[in-house]
């Protein structure tokens, strides 16, 4: 075989080396401008009282759907704010950082059984994103979810995290063991269970309520509510276990449809 000169072999070369370089750089291109798109739409969602320090309440992320007036987030966010003070106002954070604005919300709907919860705004409408049909989603495929972990610990700044749909897989499993079944088990066992989606990603507290949605087309398909830990919940932070779960978006389809 003839050999080719030096000059070519190296031109070659580098045109390679600048294919495969570039190729990871359009991929993460895509989903730059898909973050860019749906950070106007995801908010954060706490409680505001004005005689307490700081007043804003933080507790989880939302994002806005529907007319631009509906936020989509868990049930157990908004719990958590009844739970702690019933009189203190519900609302949402737009933007972002020191810029920031609380604007009040009622609450819609609680969908307990599915962990979802509707907010509705008043005033102007937000940038809503628009969910793809989550009956589609198959096992390896790839999403993203950005919200607000640790809250405003960090600040209010959006953080993205790349995950791929592991398994989909009942909400509700048996026991290994029958000694383990109690009579709280045994209550959601008799309910009929439903299909999340089990994520390869790490979620950390206040990442409730973060749409999950394609990289590429920025479509939503599901809704981040819980993640597994291991040992005490602070070791969601020091050790995080890397499994997360999603509520499909045909749940926050239903919600939204019965609550137009």
């Amino acid at each position: 075989m003839k050999a080719l000169p030096l000059t070519f072999s190296s031109a070659l070369l580098s045109c390679l080396v600048l294919a495969v370089a570039s190729a990871p750089c359009r991929a993460d291109q895509a989903l730059a401008q898909v973050i860019a798109r749906v950070k106007p739409s995801i908010v954060g969602v706490g409680s505001l009282q004005a005689t307490r320090t700081p007043p804003m309440n933080f507790l989880g992320t939302g994002f806005v759907a529907g007319d631009g007036l509906s936020v989509l987030t868990c049930a157990h966010v908004i719990q958590k704010l009844l739970d702690a003070n019933p009189t203190e106002v519900i609302g949402i954070l737009t933007g972002q950082g020191e810029a920031a604005q609380f604007r009040p919300a009622k609450i819609q709907a609680l969908d307990t059984e599915h962990d979802l919860a509707l907010l509705r705004l008043a005033g102007a409408p937000l940038p809503a994103l628009a969910l793809g049909d989550a009956g589609t989603v198959r096992e390896g495929q790839a999403m993203a979810f950005t919200g607000f972990p640790l809250g405003t610990l960090l600040g209010l700044h959006h953080v993205t995290h790349r995950a791929t749909v592991s398994s989909l897989t009942p909400v509700v499993r048996p026991s290994a063991t029958a000694q383990r079944l109690d009579t709280r088990r045994l209550a959601q066992l008799q309910k009929a269970p439903y299909t999340v989606f089990q994520l390869d990603a790490t979620a950390y507290p206040g990442s409730s309520g973060s749409p999950l949605f394609d990289p590429e087309t920025g479509l939503v398909y599901g809704i981040v509510n819980m993640v597994y830990v291991k040992g005490l919940k602070e070791a969601a932070i020091t050790a995080p276990s890397g499994i997360t779960y999603a509520i499909p978006g045909s749940h926050m389809q239903a919600i939204l449809l019965k609550n137009k």
